[in-house]
């Protein structure tokens, strides 16, 4: 201001830079303020991201009271190859899905355990699973096994035969349906369910 009232360099160049440089200041701080705003409401939408991420995590596993017979059972016992990495992941997948305990146990012979609760050759897949008095064989998801529980057929178990690829702990994407079968306790076997 000094500038235009000397009356140095012509009052009105003078007082016009001074508005420019006012404004330009003006600016700055409107530009300051629209960060803080953006700051702000960038910060809310990721606490709003994380609020909704952990909700699902939490409720995620609250599934497993659609498996309400499955989670009347003390145990569930999975008996597997010492190198199979898919078995490990359909124990998570089980561990994950219901309140029941899970006992995952690593065997040298995984045949003799097939063979010891009379699963046919046909049936065998990767590892066995064992809920109360029914064997439950390969990658067989747990709604066939909650029917199997619900229903409590006079039968030896339900098995999954091979490694579906997209069935529980395999990777890939499902191209087809799975057909579960039933074992009778003859060894003979039939269509359980599909899914």
């Amino acid at each position: 201001m000094e500038c235009c009232h000397s009356g140095k360099h012509g009052e009105k160049g003078c007082c016009e830079d001074l508005k420019k440089q006012g404004i330009k200041m003006k600016n700055n701080q409107d530009n300051k303020e629209t960060g803080k705003r953006f700051s702000k409401v960038w910060f809310l939408f990721i606490g709003i991201v994380a609020v909704l991420a952990l909700v699902i995590f939490f409720t995620r596993g609250s599934s497993a009271s659609s498996f309400d017979n499955i989670n009347q059972v003390s145990q569930i016992d999975i008996y597997k190859s010492i190198t199979c990495g898919c078995c490990d992941v359909y124990s998570k997948y089980v561990d994950g899905k219901t309140n029941t305990k899970v006992n995952s146990f690593n065997v040298q012979d995984p045949e003799a355990t097939k063979r010891q609760f009379g699963i046919p050759s046909e049936m065998e897949s990767c590892h066995t699973t064992i809920i109360g008095n029914y064997f439950i064989e390969g990658h067989v998801p747990l709604e066939a096994v909650e029917k199997l529980l619900k229903e409590q057929p006079d039968i030896k178990g339900i098995a999954m035969p091979g490694m579906p690829m997209g069935s529980p702990g395999m990777p890939g994407s499902k191209s087809g349906d799975f057909i579960i079968y039933a074992v009778a306790n003859d060894g003979s076997y039939s269509e359980f369910m599909r899914i």
